[in-house]
């Protein structure tokens, strides 16, 4: 067998299954990113305020974990999660109309034409509304700038 002994090949395969699965990372350690700060984007609809959700009252959807404040909120989400995702996930969709990425405050956030919008503070609140058609249409244009995950 090309020089190779009976006991170097057996031990090879005995180390091969190991060898594949060592830097593979565990499922458990592979936790998703935390969509919004742990807000419940249902919340902005149904109740027309900001609301925390629930830890254990959890969805993955689009390489994140979103967390909901009820068991309703989350069935909603999953029916249709285009409907309430941010539109600009965690960022703040003023800054992004400006060619700026800032991470947004859930607590600043504006849902118009049926579409969420978040922000970094009061005062990106207030410009985005001045002019929320074109603002929306320069963020759009600068999506490019939000980091991939």
């Amino acid at each position: 067998m090309l020089g190779v002994s009976r006991r170097i090949v057996a031990r090879l395969l005995l180390l091969l299954p190991t060898a594949l699965f060592v830097g593979l990372p565990s499922a458990a350690a592979e936790k998703l990113p935390l969509a919004i700060k742990g807000y419940d984007p249902v919340a902005y609809f149904t109740l027309d305020k900001a609301v925390l959700g629930k830890p254990d009252i959890e969805f993955e959807w689009d390489e994140q974990r979103y967390h909901f404040a009820t068991a309703e909120h989350r069935e909603l989400f999953k029916a249709d999660p285009l409907r309430y995702a941010p539109q600009f996930t965690k960022f703040c969709a003023m800054a992004l109309a400006r060619g700026e990425v800032h991470e947004a405050n859930p607590e600043y956030w504006l849902v118009s034409d049926g579409k969420l919008y978040l922000f970094g503070g009061p005062s990106g609140w207030e410009q985005f509304r001045q002019d929320p058609g074109g603002n929306i249409a320069k963020a759009n244009g600068n999506r490019d700038l939000i980091p991939k995950r």
